[in-house]
């Protein structure tokens, strides 16, 4: 996923920024899209916008509030039905969020220079990610990053089809055969579908992308500084849960003051970070807080999406942090008030 966003990214580039000004309506909502796209390209391009004129400070507020960062590729991944609900609440929340701060900043911008740049590479022409005269020679020459990259997702593909990464019950080919006993659970076979439709996705990419691009945003950008780290984020919550959960009444204490994590979930959300939010999508699936409670914490982080703005303008950052606070706090006390 994080490679086929990264790819679209890169070939969808273009002049469509200029209607934004004209519209703050349109800001508001390209931003809350832009919030919703999974890892932090989305608010990257939005603080791009911002720094640059295109964006209202009302418009990188509803970015921030609608995006959870690296965490929307675990929630995908681990609990797609929930997850889709849960972008689809805090859309409709950034957007109700961001046409009241339209309300009341207008046009407001904090930010005085405009000269944020990222990883689009929009000074070179040259930055493209398929170039189809390319790719047998690449092959007859790969490089090292490439030849990882195929092999890693050949040998994810062979995995899931032979179900050596499955549970024994779940295997994708012997389900849909005679496997009736697991029929009632639709959920898996959406989730390995989902996986191997990505995987061969990623093959696809991984394999014509000319070496300028599977260098620079693939191997540089998704492996080296998001993959090693979302791993070792996503391991140690899964230990922190099952020896917090085996040996110390964790469950119990969580269970009895909602509201307290509630404010914890929420003051978590303020790390401009990908990695600690994934604490609590465990416990949210372990059972042991509720969705409103994972909803305000998505609300408040925005991963390391934020980090460019903070940069650029503290006073940005300070003031889009408080105003997603207040908005986590009233949706996440909403919601254990109503129950859910």
């Amino acid at each position: 996923m994080m490679l086929l966003i990264e790819y679209i990214t890169i070939l969808t580039q273009g002049q469509w920024s200029k209607p934004l000004k004209k519209s703050g309506f349109l800001q508001i909502l390209v931003a809350a899209l832009l919030g919703l796209v999974p890892g932090c390209l989305g608010t990257y391009t939005a603080v791009t916008l911002y720094s640059h004129g295109v964006f209202s400070f009302a418009a990188i507020v509803t970015a921030m509030i609608a995006t959870s960062g690296d965490e929307a590729f675990v929630m995908f991944s681990m609990m797609p039905d929930m997850a889709i609900k849960l972008m689809l609440i805090i859309f409709g929340v950034a957007l109700i969020s961001g046409l009241i701060l339209q309300i009341f900043f207008k046009n407001k911008n904090f930010i005085k220079r405009k000269e944020l740049h990222f990883a689009f590479h929009e000074h070179e022409p040259s930055c493209s990610c398929f170039e189809q005269k390319q790719i047998i020679p690449q092959l007859k020459n790969i490089t090292f990053e490439r030849a990882i990259l195929i092999a890693g997702v050949i040998l994810f593909i062979v995995g899931m089809l032979t179900g050596q990464l499955l549970h024994d019950h779940d295997n994708i080919l012997m389900h849909g055969a005679h496997d009736h006993a697991h029929a009632h659970n639709p959920e898996f076979n959406w989730v390995a579908i989902t996986a191997l439709f990505a995987s061969f996705v990623a093959l696809f990419i991984v394999t014509t992308s000319p070496d300028h691009f599977l260098q620079h945003h693939l191997w540089e950008h998704i492996i080296k500084k998001h993959l090693f780290k979302i791993f070792l984020w996503t391991l140690g919550a899964l230990l922190f849960i099952h020896f917090g959960m085996e040996f110390l009444p964790i469950n119990t204490w969580i269970k009895d003051n909602p509201y307290m994590i509630l404010v914890i979930a929420v003051l978590v959300g303020i790390i401009p970070e990908s990695g600690p939010h994934i604490l609590f999508i465990t416990l949210f699936l372990s059972g042991n807080i509720p969705f409103s409670i994972l909803l305000a914490n998505s609300i408040v982080q925005d991963g390391h999406g934020a980090l460019p703005l903070l940069a650029e303008s503290k006073k940005s950052f300070v003031y889009m942090k408080l105003i997603n606070v207040l908005v986590g706090l009233i949706v996440g006390g909403v919601g254990l008030i109503a129950g859910f």
